[in-house]
């Protein structure tokens, strides 16, 4: 069984394009990673099937109701018990949570899933979080309008991890931040690039000729120190932390130490 995602969303309708296109869909089609939506407004009552009212206190917004929430999540629960599915945590999106990280898609790429709480307005009532979710996840210090996108950018990171979906296997071993560092530049046809035209002042710019030696050896090395390079320069918080792990060699660490400050 591969992994499973059950979302509640009021906006169901944005999860179907993302998984026809693109070389994720494959994950999809073979059920490697089975999306499940699941309708907020489906387990709300009334005529207008309301999942949201006013906050205690006053105050700007609204918020997203505790017993349409616990509905759906039991629906859920019943779901995966009928599918001999394991009982997955409850994600929920916030600012509070901590940002999202390689590690932790790698962590859920090899689990059986989550429930994802795609919240909306100004917020979900505290009950709801305080009684069922078990983990909260930002995507950065910044406000979206629901938890759609930070579900599909979860489910995309996850996806891509799972076997076979990319085309070489290799492929997300050398991502950013699967070592711990920013992944270094990369380059393809043509050898050399002549200026787009006549009126742009830019010189012929070729591939590093270390890339088209053939040297096994040296290209790993030169990779590694445009990754520990670029790493320095943009991210020199990702430094010290490989350092901190000792993921770092002394060739990292002598290349490092001539950078220029």
């Amino acid at each position: 069984m591969g992994v499973r995602f059950d979302v509640i969303t009021l906006f169901p309708e944005l999860f179907g394009p993302f998984q026809q296109v693109g070389v994720t869909r494959r994950a999809f089609e073979s059920a490697q990673v089975d999306v499940r939506l699941w309708p907020l407004r489906d387990h709300a009552e009334g005529v207008y099937r309301r999942v949201d009212d006013r906050p205690f206190g006053g105050g700007p917004g609204m918020v997203m109701l505790v017993e349409p929430l616990e509905r759906c999540l039991s629906a859920i629960r019943a779901d995966q018990v009928a599918q001999g599915a394991a009982r997955s945590p409850v994600i929920w999106f916030s600012p509070a949570g901590p940002r999202l990280t390689q590690k932790r898609v790698q962590q859920l790429a090899a689990s059986p899933g989550a429930v994802l709480v795609c919240g909306r307005y100004e917020g979900v009532d505290q009950r709801f979080i305080d009684a069922h979710v078990d983990e909260e996840i930002s995507l950065g210090d910044y406000v979206l309008s629901g938890g759609e996108l930070p579900a599909l950018t979860l489910i995309d990171a996850v996806t891509r991890l799972q076997p076979g979906v990319l085309h070489d296997a290799a492929s997300h071993e050398q991502d950013s931040f699967s070592d711990g560092l920013l992944d270094c530049p990369h380059y393809s046809r043509p050898e050399v690039l002549a200026a787009p035209s006549a009126q742009v002042d830019l010189p012929a710019r070729a591939v590093p000729a270390v890339l088209m030696s053939g040297h096994h050896a040296q290209i790993a090395r030169w990779r590694r120190e445009q990754q520990l390079a670029l790493t320095a320069r943009r991210r020199p918080d990702l430094i010290e932390a490989a350092r901190a792990r000792g993921e770092l060699s002394k060739k990292d660490e002598d290349f490092l130490s001539r950078l220029p400050l």
